[in-house]
């Protein structure tokens, strides 16, 4: 809002600071100063008023109250002493009917007799134009100017043209009115307005008033209304006709009822200075319920420990008193009675009188003081500690993390044939597709590579969160994965397998293992995976997850042409296994020599059992062993495949010849040999 300098400092005993000096005091104390502006010989300052103190200061008496506080100095109020006509009696000349005191808590009006319509004195134009307003004549200046000065707004009506009846009621629906600026509005019960009898609505009350009643040069006999509305229906009529004006900004925030009397008094002195006119000796005051002075009880002590200082009884007295509150102590000086002004409609708990006592005081006057504590780390979250670790691992491997929700619908428990019994079903889901808690990862990821593949010949996935399972542990942290590639769909087994051997490696788990998974098995998932294609992760005797080939019937109901392998592992326990210790191996310096192995078995034998006897024959020199070619088809005998291997033989005290490796090499052929089903190629 738009307040002038040289307007404020009429209100203020004595000499005041020059306007950049206010500004920074108003600044530091109270609100925010938008803009300095000088203008002839005053100076503009926009103050941005907050929305709680809309009510006692959006006008120029509230700001100067702030500023005299701050200064020290004592306030001058405006002359209100108008001179009353004990010959005009108000209640022969107008009465007030309020239908419902809830939307009007207070109507009061005065009477003027023969004033005389005419421009405004020049000083009085100016202070209007400075703060935004344009001059009309000199009744409606005043109250105009009464509004800016005190905060209250006022309507002046044509006594003649309104009769002597106000009624002040909802609109009807449809009810029309034309405003002043000449505009016609549809009204509806929603909207407080002003009626009056034969004339039907006269004003929109807080926000316009009509041109039917309005003052115009002809004008001799006036009516000058100040009333409290309800401010939430003045914000709600406002909002709904897009009419804002000056008056209703001020009745949508709030005003002191009590202000009427005080508003009433200066804008008849003030039409009575430049218009004329007598004053009907009683004002019309329709006032069912007096709002009194709150009384909130203020603990010293309170003060003391919330505000961070020490600061005396007496002090907190002086600056309240200062602001207009009135204080009551006790003899210990411990507590202080605070009678609130009416005015202030955002002070209701001691908290918001220590926030007055603290601006006041200076929140810059209190020292900074570092809290005391003992600083102590936070016990650490092995899950959180371990999932990062693993989603570092995961991410150098080239994987992308997923989120997926915690819901699975009808549909996904029957296409994967999960039995509603092992099942946590919600109570009240937001709709089917959230009809319970998933009991696995799979199927999120199973979406994520679905989609994925539309515009990706590679999918490499992960997900670490929580699944929901009727048995103990009825919550449980998973990891899970998905692989799925182009170049790679006939081997994508083992090269999972071999992500994941990583990924436990690098978690400091070692003797992982792999064994088969069957209809005997508790993996919840075996219907999901290929045979000879799916195994159980484990490390000792303790089960991780599995491992394997999503079912081609699966992949071509959710119409995937391209092989999809997954993993799934109980995280829990991967933590109760991750080691952050680290091994540390002699580097070998002397060069190695590369062997391939091809043996042809059936289909349905278990590589760990082929890895197993090639490590037991392969005594000390074979250092690694890797299955890099698997092959069924053509030139095999039905139900044979074809795995080949690289076997890495090494030493860490000499260079191996060619004889000894070919040595230790036809042993472990030897050993394959026994097997009467196994045949290695030569």
């Amino acid at each position: 809002m738009i307040f002038s300098y040289n307007w404020l400092k009429d209100y203020i005993k004595g000499k005041i600071p020059e306007p950049k000096k206010v500004a920074e005091l108003l600044m530091f104390h109270s609100f925010e100063v938008e803009e300095l502006k000088k203008s002839g010989k005053d100076w503009l300052i926009d103050i941005s008023v907050l929305p709680n103190r809309a009510p006692d200061c959006l006008c120029h008496i509230g700001i100067a109250r702030e500023i005299a506080v701050l200064l020290g100095k004592n306030m001058v109020m405006p002359l209100s002493a108008p001179k009353k006509d004990s010959n005009l009696n108000i209640q022969k000349l107008l009465k007030v009917d309020v239908e419902d005191e809830n939307d009007c808590p207070r109507y009061g009006a005065i009477y003027l007799k023969d004033v005389k319509i005419k421009n405004s004195p020049a000083w009085l134009q100016e202070r209007l134009k400075i703060c935004g307003l344009q001059p009309i004549n000199n009744v409606v200046d005043a109250a105009n100017y009464v509004m800016l000065e005190m905060g209250q707004p006022l309507h002046i009506f044509d006594a003649d043209k309104l009769g002597k009846q106000i009624i002040v009621r909802r609109a009807y629906e449809g009810e029309k009115i034309l405003t002043l600026d000449k505009k016609t509005f549809s009204l509806d019960p929603d909207i407080l307005v002003i009626a009056a009898p034969g004339e039907g609505a006269v004003a929109i009350a807080g926000i316009k008033g009509g041109e039917s009643t309005g003052v115009s040069k002809t004008t001799r006999n006036i009516v000058v209304e100040a009333a409290n509305f309800n401010q939430s229906l003045i914000r709600k009529a406002s909002q709904k006709l897009k009419l804002k004006t000056d008056a209703s900004l001020r009745f949508e925030h709030g005003i002191d009822p009590n202000l009427i009397d005080e508003a009433l008094l200066r804008v008849a002195y003030i039409i009575q200075k430049i218009a004329g006119g007598k004053m009907a000796y009683r004002a019309v005051d329709v006032y069912p319920h007096k709002v009194l002075a709150r009384k909130i009880n203020l603990d010293i002590a309170y003060v003391q420990k919330l505000l961070g200082i020490k600061i005396s009884a007496g002090q907190c007295c002086k600056i309240l008193t200062s602001l207009g509150f009135q204080c009551i102590s006790d003899n210990s000086q411990e507590k202080i009675l605070v009678s609130v002004p009416t005015r202030r409609l955002d002070v209701w708990l001691q908290e918001d009188l220590i926030e007055e006592i603290g601006r006041i005081y200076g929140y810059y006057n209190i020292q900074s003081v570092f809290p005391q504590s003992a600083l102590i780390p936070p016990a650490r979250n092995d899950i959180f500690f371990w999932a990062h670790c693993a989603r570092q691992v995961l991410k150098e491997m080239g994987f992308c993390e997923a989120y997926n929700y915690s819901f699975i619908g009808k549909k996904e428990q029957e296409f994967f044939n999960w039995k509603k019994e092992q099942l946590f079903e919600i109570q009240n889901p937001v709709s089917a597709l959230n009809k319970y808690l998933r009991p696995s990862l799979v199927f999120g990821l199973l979406k994520n590579a679905q989609e994925n593949l539309k515009n990706f010949s590679e999918v490499k996935m992960f997900e670490i969160g929580d699944v929901f399972e009727q048995k103990s542990p009825k919550e449980k942290t998973m990891l899970g994965g998905v692989l799925s590639s182009a170049k790679k769909n006939s081997e994508g087994f083992f090269v999972l397998k071999g992500m994941v051997e990583e990924l436990l490696n690098d978690l400091g788990i070692s003797d992982v293992w792999y064994d088969e998974i069957d209809n005997s098995s508790s993996c919840a998932v075996f219907n999901l995976l290929q045979k000879n294609q799916s195994a159980h992760i484990k490390v000792g005797n303790k089960l991780l997850g599995w491992l394997g080939e999503i079912n081609f019937k699966i992949l071509d109901e959710m119409k995937i042409n391209q092989k999809i392998f997954m993993f799934e592992m109980n995280f829990a326990e991967i933590v109760n296994l991750a080691n952050e210790q680290t091994e540390y191996e002699e580097i070998i310096f002397h060069p190695a020599l590369l062997r391939d192995l091809s043996i042809t078995v059936p289909l349905n034998t278990k590589t760990a059992d082929i890895l197993n006897i090639i490590y037991a024959a392969g005594a000390d020199i074979l250092q690694d062993v890797d299955l890099f070619d698997t092959y069924c088809g053509e030139n095999l005998a039905a139900g044979k495949q074809n795995l080949t291997f690289h076997l890495r033989y090494q030493s860490p005290h000499k260079t191996l010849s060619a004889g000894e490796v070919s040595r230790v090499h036809n042993e472990i052929i030897k050993a394959l040999e026994k097997n009467p089903q196994w045949e290695v190629k030569k």
